[in-house]
């Protein structure tokens, strides 16, 4: 779709950096040591890390990846909101007090405080580095995603200015910074999304979405057609016509034609029905061997693609309606229950050198949309589909523990008892956040603005829909949702860097000065690969890429992590194979996974597995690597403490 861009939208995007960075500078000018640095000097109030323990969970996958998903698959995306929340469970009742006792500014401390091994100091450094980097692909793509329809600038310009932005950030003040960025982000995001939530419920459910008055949504056309005796097709419209030899223009299944109108191609899809064949105009995008990509959305503007969204049919206490007016929540969601929505599938066709993706309708029962089966298929399921199912819930319920700029924030806060109710602060805002996602993203699928091209916008084109003034708003906290996300994850990489590796594992005893310059060198470093992956992965849901980031935390730091915790006979031979088996198998399933052989440009069906989560299986194979291991290692490690009591 093509979007205008506002002076205000610019303006107020613009305000929020100069912002971000204002207090980055005035910070930076107190924080001189490691530890105001690395964990903002643990001075930070438990009220102020909570929220910002919201901020910096709240990331792009939350707001923009999440709503994308809720608004194109219903309750399965909102599926991943349970998820996440219910990884704080672990983080709460297993993680919060053992994390702030055990460390001092880094994971890697914290895994490496009864042993002292130079195996967990290096597995734990890199496990570090390539979780955070895992976890920033996404949010560097959320910044791509939001710069179009907010400054105009194609995605790799928004990639590259959230890079530099984060970088200077870190590269100043350090997690001192990070910390109230999150802090005014998490604050702002919850504020105005209720505000946009409010909206929703306001406005009700129409068969009719305008928008906002915007008059962006397009009314789908629907027409019969027949089969002449002679083969040909048949139109009631006779505007449109279809090749001679239409049926060999079938686009590579029966269920789409190709019809012209005025020298425009439009493609349809053909139903059978009482009267004949029923067509129903549908989405598409064809790409062209030179990489051109046409769009079927105006036959004036060029590179339009039009928002969809609406009800097909609205039924109040059993009878058909135009639009209910304003709505409670329960009332909001028994009304979706009884409707008709118009979700959309995706089908790719080849010919030749040209490829299309072509989207055509589905009316789907609302009641459907309120229960699992859409995304991840329940009904008749396939053992593969349920294990796949299974493993993703897995990594997100075990992720959340496992992410390194989340329990580096333990280290921010002054004791234990702080870390606890940090957390708590944390889970509450975090669970009303996700609550809140289910009416953003069944407000998106029933309003009219979803670019099916592009889910990720959902929410910030929600808000467009209600004026300018609050999708400037949304997008700006958004985009500083991204900013404050990269931030603490490029202070925990560089942490890795200066502090466990150059520091503690290259023993190059370094002073306080020397460890922030060389975590400032390190941020600059990962920031620069964020902006390339960034780049790579653009168009890829947010939200599916940071459970790629759940995966690979789970397997490769929670198991460390508990076992430390709770089995005695843990040494630290076993917490480093741990983490090494956990890292290799879940980067080994995913580099081979059906998802990654489309970004490789091969067809899915060629992967040698049929699965994309890798969790169930790699994060018992990093238990069982630290058991086997840890038992094999015994009594070496007796041995040593031992001596180490002589």
């Amino acid at each position: 779709m093509v979007y205008t861009q506002s002076p205000l939208a610019i303006g107020l995007f613009v305000m929020f950096v100069l912002f971000v960075l204002g207090l980055s500078f005035y910070l930076a000018r107190r924080t001189t040591s490691a530890e105001g640095y690395y964990a903002a000097g643990g001075n930070i109030h438990w009220f102020t890390n909570g929220i910002a323990f919201a901020g910096d969970y709240l990331s792009a996958a939350s707001f923009l990846g999440i709503c994308g998903m809720i608004a194109t698959a219903g309750y399965d995306g909102w599926m991943y909101s349970i998820g996440y929340l219910a990884g704080w469970m672990v983080a709460l009742f297993l993680v919060a007090e053992p994390m702030k006792r055990l460390g001092k500014f880094t994971f890697t401390d914290a895994l490496d405080s009864k042993f002292n091994s130079k195996s967990i100091q290096l597995m734990a450094a890199i496990s570090t580095l390539v979780v955070s980097v895992f976890y920033l692909i996404p949010q560097m793509v959320g910044a791509g995603v939001l710069v179009q329809p907010l400054l105009g600038l194609p995605h790799w310009v928004g990639v590259c200015i959230v890079g530099v932005v984060v970088t200077i950030i870190v590269a100043t003040a350090g997690m001192a910074s990070t910390t109230y960025v999150q802090f005014f982000k998490g604050a702002l995001l919850l504020i105005f999304t209720t505000i946009v939530v409010v909206g929703v419920l306001g406005r009700g459910l129409t068969t009719s979405p305008d928008q906002g008055g915007s008059k962006d949504y397009h009314q789908f056309k629907s027409m019969t057609a027949t089969v002449a005796t002679d083969g040909a097709l048949q139109i009631s419209d006779a505007s449109y016509s279809a090749a001679a030899d239409w049926k060999a223009t079938e686009l590579g299944e029966a269920g789409f034609v190709k019809l012209m109108k005025n020298g425009i191609e439009s493609i349809w899809q053909v139903n059978e029905s009482a009267s004949g064949l029923q067509l129903e105009e549908t989405l598409f995008v064809k790409t062209l061997a030179d990489g051109t990509k046409l769009f079927n959305g105006s036959e004036k503007e060029e590179g339009k693609f039009f928002a969809v969204g609406h009800i097909k049919e609205l039924q109040i206490d059993g009878k058909e309606v135009a639009e209910t007016g304003s709505l409670s929540p329960l009332g909001y969601l028994s009304a979706i229950k009884d409707s008709t929505v118009v979700l959309w599938g995706k089908k790719y066709i080849h010919e030749g050198d040209t490829s299309t993706v072509v989207y055509f309708q589905k009316p789907t029962p609302g009641s459907r949309l309120l229960r699992p089966g859409l995304k991840f298929k329940v009904d008749n399921a396939t053992g593969t589909q349920k294990f796949n199912f299974i493993s993703l819930m897995i990594a997100l319920f075990c992720g959340t523990a496992a992410l390194p700029h989340i329990l580096i924030r333990y280290y921010t806060v002054p004791s234990q008892a702080a870390a606890r109710k940090s957390t708590i602060v944390g889970i509450a805002a975090i669970g009303f956040f996700y609550v809140m996602t289910l009416f953003l993203g069944i407000g998106a699928m029933t309003s009219g603005v979803i670019n099916l091209t592009d889910n990720n916008m959902s929410a910030p084109l929600l808000a467009l829909s209600f004026g300018v003034i609050l999708f400037s708003i949304i997008s700006s906290i958004a985009f500083a949702t991204v900013l404050g996300t990269v931030s603490g994850l490029i202070v925990a990489a560089s942490g890795a860097v200066a502090h466990d590796l150059m520091d503690r594992f290259l023993g190059m005893q370094m002073s306080d000065t020397g460890k922030v310059r060389a975590g400032k060198i390190a941020a600059v470093v990962v920031g620069g690969i964020a902006i390339y992956l960034g780049i790579v992965f653009e168009g890829m849901n947010v939200s599916f890429l940071v459970g790629w980031a759940f995966a690979v935390a789970a397997s490769a730091n929670l198991p460390a992590i508990l076992m430390i915790l709770f089995w005695k006979r843990t040494t630290g031979q076993g917490v480093a194979a741990s983490i090494l088996v956990g890292l290799v198998s879940a980067l080994g399933i995913i580099l081979i996974s059906p998802d990654m052989y489309v970004r490789y440009g091969l067809l899915p069906t060629d992967a040698p597995i049929s699965f994309n989560s890798p969790a169930a299986i790699s994060i018992p194979l990093s238990f069982m690597a630290l058991v086997l291991v840890s038992l094999m290692t015994q009594k070496k490690s007796v041995a040593v403490e031992d001596a180490a009591e002589a």
